[in-house]
């Protein structure tokens, strides 16, 4: 039995054969306890309410049943912060209402219409809305175009004097143009119109080719016959990064504690939580459940990272590959059939991720805290997994029978790695390729178990909360949940906490300190929590602390959200468990 001692770490201080809650602790989680934080004795723990049981569940006593596999999924959203930051080539700080200001102008797009797709938003790019269904389709690549810089021109407004006017530079029937926003200031009427005819922008089906490269599986021209790399960035060796990336934090804080000097936020502390966030392609649903089975259960991700670099360049034929000592980080993934899928099968990756040569930051996923190497190398196996090896070999496109250059695309069966051209080449894997889709198969794909679907126009709030009470353990979730939202909706999807057709991670849930409101605690992949005040949402508590939810002492708490359940059961489409 695990019982609980002095604060003495001598085993004569328990009885003969007892485990070590915190050796346990951390061979379960992967982190390290500070035992001198912990009091002597644990707190009293409090028991589930069984008022708010009653008054969550109906009296019906059976377990909701999973709803029918869905036939195709195409959930995901671009990252907005981490797409701008690799547009612009440097970080920008996701907690500042300065932040908001740069996206709306580098995304040339206002942000409250950024996270919905009725507004064609450019984080849907490649992705259309089916109106009726409330979810999002693909687009083919022919229904999307590259603008040019003539296409974003705008015309000259200098010389208007009447509204009149705009009809001669193309704004046509007055009369029917749509009106933003309205109002009066000192006896001034002050219009926001909307003028598409006249000024076009970046959307769902027009990218600049900058976006194109970074976001979408679409290779064209000379970029459909070389090696994936996106625009202004390299392959490079993620540990040696991570070294420059500690070498200026020690010297930083040297520097800092020489001086009595503060520095910068980013300095200030490292933070000791490695959860994955989301990089600047659209997939949302895999980053979800990455994290989704990493919080279920540690053990079932690979975090074995080698740190250690042996530079060993120049082999035999001066390539790289071969003259560098091979060191590699491996997954296994499980075949759940349909799309972005393989064979079951172990895939092996080396450490070479793209960095934005301006900022040297990931461009892809990344670990929360900057210093973790296993999200970005898992999201490059996957890639890999389901591309099956080579940037020209990609099932995943199932809207191509054949490649451009006339060979077989391989089928589900086929062996990771086998393609044509060099292995330098089979190792710069398209990361665009997990765009869009499914985050319950996702989570099925990395553990192995079994996926059900639980849909909420199909269940009753009650059903939604047990499902995910059923599931937990001392409020936190010990099966993988994810849950992904509406592709739009009248008003809800208006600032980056909500997010339409965007996927989350559940992690648990909570009642206290709410009377007999009952919550869903959920986790942006994004790893943003919105700055307090921008936008509000009825039913959602946007800070979640220790002293509301205890389990949030365990992983970063930015993007972690509390949803009243019955206002979960209106944003979100669907929620998923692997058993």
């Amino acid at each position: 039995m695990v019982s609980y001692n002095s604060r003495s770490e001598s085993p004569a201080n328990g009885p003969s054969g007892s485990i070590d809650p915190y050796v346990l602790f951390e061979a379960l989680t992967g982190r390290k306890l500070e035992r001198t934080s912990l009091p002597s004795r644990p707190a009293p723990e409090g028991y589930d309410d069984l008022s708010d049981i009653r008054t969550c569940r109906s009296r019906k006593q059976e377990e909701p049943q999973p709803d029918p596999r869905p036939e195709d999924v195409f959930v995901g959203c671009i990252n907005p912060f981490a797409l701008v930051e690799n547009m612009i080539g440097h970080k920008i700080d996701r907690q500042s209402i300065t932040a908001i200001r740069i996206i709306q102008d580098t995304l040339q797009t206002d942000y409250e219409e950024l996270f919905d797709m009725k507004h064609h938003s450019v984080l849907y790019a490649g992705l259309k809305l089916n109106k009726e269904e409330r979810t999002a389709e693909e687009l083919e690549e022919g229904e999307t175009k590259i603008l040019k810089e003539k296409d974003l021109v705008t015309p000259d407004l200098s010389r208007l004097e009447r509204l009149g006017d705009l009809e001669d530079i193309g704004m046509k029937e007055m009369g029917n143009v749509r009106i933003k926003r309205a109002g009066i200031l000192n006896n001034k009427l002050h219009l926001v119109l909307h003028a598409h005819e006249i000024a076009r922008t970046v959307g769902n089906r027009d990218v600049t080719q900058t976006i194109n490269d970074i976001c979408l599986p679409f290779r064209r021209g000379d970029n459909g016959r070389s090696s994936f790399t996106p625009p202004n960035s390299s392959w490079r060796d993620a540990r040696e990064v991570l070294m420059m990336r500690n070498m200026r934090r020690g010297m930083i804080s040297d520097y800092n504690t020489l001086f009595d000097y503060g520095g910068s936020r980013e300095y200030q502390a490292v933070r000791k939580f490695d959860d994955p966030v989301q990089g600047a392609t659209a997939n949302s649903w895999f980053v979800a459940a990455l994290f989704s089975v990493y919080w279920a259960d540690p053990a079932m991700i690979n975090r074995n990272t080698s740190m250690q670099v042996r530079f060993r360049y120049g082999g035999g034929n001066g390539s790289d590959d071969e003259g560098r000592q091979q060191q590699r980080f491996s997954a296994k993934f499980y075949d759940q059939g349909g799309r972005n899928n393989n064979k079951t099968q172990v895939v092996e990756v080396d450490y070479r991720v793209p960095v934005n040569n301006s900022s040297e930051d990931f461009v892809y996923c990344r670990s929360s805290d900057g210093m973790a190497l296993w999200p970005a190398l898992y999201e490059k196996a996957f890639a890999k997994w389901i591309g099956g090896g080579g940037n020209n070999d990609n099932p995943n496109r199932h809207r191509h029978q054949h490649h451009q250059h006339g060979s077989k695309s391989i089928g589900a069966g086929a062996s990771v790695g086998v393609s044509s051209g060099s292995s330098h080449n089979r190792e710069h894997v398209d990361i665009t390729q997990l765009h869009n889709g499914d985050p319950v198969k996702a989570m099925a794909q990395l553990n192995g178990h079994e996926p059900q679907y639980f849909f909420t126009d199909k269940h009753e709030a009650a059903d939604l909360i047990g499902l995910v009470r059923g599931c937990s353990v001392n409020h936190r979730t010990i099966c993988p949940m994810v849950a992904w939202t509406h592709a739009s909706d009248s008003g809800t999807y208006r600032g980056c906490n909500l997010v339409a057709n965007h996927a989350y991670s559940v992690l648990g849930w909570s009642s206290v300190g709410q009377g007999d409101k009952q919550y869903i605690i959920i986790r942006n992949p994004w790893g943003v929590t919105e700055p307090h005040g921008l936008t509000s949402y009825p039913g959602i508590l946007t800070r979640v602390e220790p002293e509301y939810w205890r389990p949030a002492s365990l992983l970063d708490r930015e993007g972690v959200l509390a949803v009243e359940v019955n206002a979960f059961k209106e944003y979100f489409a669907c929620m998923g468990v692997t058993k």
